[in-house]
């Protein structure tokens, strides 16, 4: 696991992050601008001093309140939000830079990071001539090159425009299932956060205020994800069977079957759902007389107000958590209360891979 306790006080600010992290998968930090996530990043990487703290990654201490590793001597791999290539050398001029520098490396270890980021074409190109998303590949490529314990994303998305952005997404989506190396990445956009974490660290004003798996941080009313209109819950299904007749596909998850639309994908993989508050409504006998097709027996966990007017209501299905947001004159109508059974219908289902 990643161990961190650091302190670092600078003018008008100061980061007191206390956490641990698994060592696997896409860790994203998450909160609002100034809050704290690169001057964390940097912490990590060594560019920031802290004052006192410990950090230790996988079986590597890298700081104790009388010990501090430069950053040179960290394994790490660091990807800004501009690339940072050399301009004057063409993708493999600058990824040489790297494999030219550190001993040890196999070709069959190159080559596996050129085919992850799909890189192999770009290879005699000058960075003038590549697209923003390109460059970020090859920037990502070549902190991977360095063999790193951690790979450090500081909003590596946030300079591209939307396109930009979907042809980079998949590429990192990759990285989140080939990599056996713990990825922070840092984000505030709740897209991003929706279709990579595998966990989530809230940060804000400098402090982390919650640290879990990620439809556990969307969905608990302990954090401020989940009192929102935009409010959302996350989880993975699985493609069991196809609806040819009508082109839906049928996705396995432990409260029941979801029904959509068929986007092709291979029977048996794994899929990330997004589920809007908004678009679940609650009954307390199940209809069929409704066009939605999504509706599953849960158990009505919690209940909050949401403004003046909504409530947001924490559901089980099975063990699976799911939200719903309704106006408090409907919560009243249903009689809903904590224990209360109860039939959701899911109006609308976002995949996100």
């Amino acid at each position: 696991m990643i161990e961190c306790q650091l302190k670092i006080k600078l003018k008008g600010f100061t980061l007191d992050a206390k956490f641990t992290t698994p060592d696997k998968g896409i860790t994203v930090i998450f909160g609002p601008s100034g809050s704290g996530k690169t001057t964390l990043l940097r912490a990590i990487a060594g560019l920031e001093k802290s004052d006192s703290g410990f950090l230790k990654v996988g079986d590597s201490i890298w700081q104790t309140d009388d010990n501090f590793v430069p950053t040179h001597k960290r394994q790490i791999g660091y990807v800004f939000q501009d690339a940072g290539l050399f301009d004057h050398l063409d993708v493999s001029g600058n990824l040489n830079y790297v494999t030219k520098r550190k001993t040890g490396l196999k070709k069959v270890f190159i080559d596996s990071i050129y085919t992850l980021l799909d890189i192999e074409s770009l290879l005699n190109r000058r960075i003038g001539q590549l697209s923003g998303g390109e460059k970020q590949r090859v920037a990502i490529a070549r902190a991977l090159l360095t063999n790193p314990k951690i790979l450090l994303l500081d909003e590596p998305l946030s300079a591209l425009d939307l396109k930009r952005k979907n042809e980079i997404l998949p590429y990192l989506d990759s990285l989140h299932n080939q990599l056996e190396i713990p990825i922070l990445y840092v984000t505030h956009s709740q897209d991003e956060t929706s279709r990579l974490a595998d966990h989530i660290m809230l940060i804000e004003d400098g402090k982390i205020i919650g640290n879990g798996p990620i439809n556990e941080m969307l969905t608990s009313f302990e954090m401020p994800l989940s009192h929102s209109g935009d409010a959302i819950s996350i989880f993975e299904v699985r493609v069991i069977s196809r609806d040819t007749d009508f082109n839906l596909m049928h996705l396995e998850f432990n409260g029941g079957q979801f029904i959509v639309p068929d986007n092709a994908l291979p029977i048996d993989s794994l899929v990330r759902i997004r589920v809007a508050a908004r678009d679940v409504s609650i009954t307390k006998k199940k209809r069929s007389d409704t066009s939605i097709l999504n509706i599953f027996p849960a158990v009505v966990e919690e209940i909050v107000p949401e403004g003046n007017a909504q409530v947001i209501v924490r559901l089980t299905l099975n063990g699976v958590v799911l939200l719903a947001c309704l106006t408090r004159k409907s919560s009243a109508s249903l009689k809903l209360d904590k224990g209360s059974s109860v039939f959701v219908q899911v109006k609308s289902v976002a995949i996100l891979n």
